[in-house]
């Protein structure tokens, strides 16, 4: 007897369109799963690191930093607290550790307008609340540390100013993000630069505003 011949599978050729939108969607998946998953591994190191960068730009702004010292020890000297711009007091309800303030800034009901001719960083709008870091030795207030951030010519500038304990002479002035053009507006993190900062006053003695850029 002879057999029965069986059909042939058909095979795809490796040149055909439906082949190589099967390969390139597989890859494309398997690529996004690989990503994804690093993402969402990646994210708590990377929000340490974060805080870890924001914290050592606090220390160098009012000269704390210490070459070789741990920043997390360095910085149980600053204490971290959230005023009410509205009355200059404390606000005691909100956690500094966990507020936002530049989220804050773009939130309609934890910020307010700016008028245009008061509007000198051209920010638009404040948050309600701000941060300052307080440095104390002894129970002693000897630096405070506020937020400070404006625009330049092709990005916001965030930095951190330093001041001696009578709020007008500067300590220190550091920035931890800005995207201007190297070599000119990037100049303001060089350390020749941020080095005549120290010393200066805010205001004069008739409260004038002394500091323009």
């Amino acid at each position: 007897m002879q057999a029965e011949s069986r059909p042939e599978k058909k095979r795809l050729s490796n040149d055909s369109v439906t082949k190589t939108l099967i390969v390139a969607i597989s890859l494309c998946l398997v690529c996004s799963v690989i990503v994804s998953g690093a993402a969402v591994m990646l994210k708590p190191i990377q929000e340490h690191n974060r805080v870890l960068d924001r914290k050592e730009n606090i220390l160098r702004s009012a000269g704390l930093l210490e070459k070789g010292k741990d920043i997390e020890e360095l910085f149980k000297q600053v204490e971290p607290r959230i005023i009410d711009l509205a009355s200059g007091e404390y606000e005691d309800t909100l956690d500094p550790t966990e507020y936002d303030q530049r989220r804050a800034a773009k939130d309609l009901s934890l910020s307010v307008a700016i008028p245009e001719n008061r509007d000198i960083a051209k920010i638009k709008r404040r948050a309600k609340y701000a941060i300052v870091y307080l440095v104390r030795q002894q129970d002693s207030l000897q630096k405070i540390i506020i937020p400070v951030h404006g625009a330049g010519l092709y990005s916001k500038l965030y930095g951190f100013l330093a001041l001696q304990r009578d709020a007008n002479t500067i300590a220190g002035l550091t920035f931890y993000e800005q995207g201007e053009t190297p070599g000119l507006g990037g100049e303001i993190s060089s350390e020749r630069w941020l080095a005549k900062w120290p010393g200066k006053q805010l205001y004069d003695k008739k409260k004038n505003r002394r500091i323009e850029v």
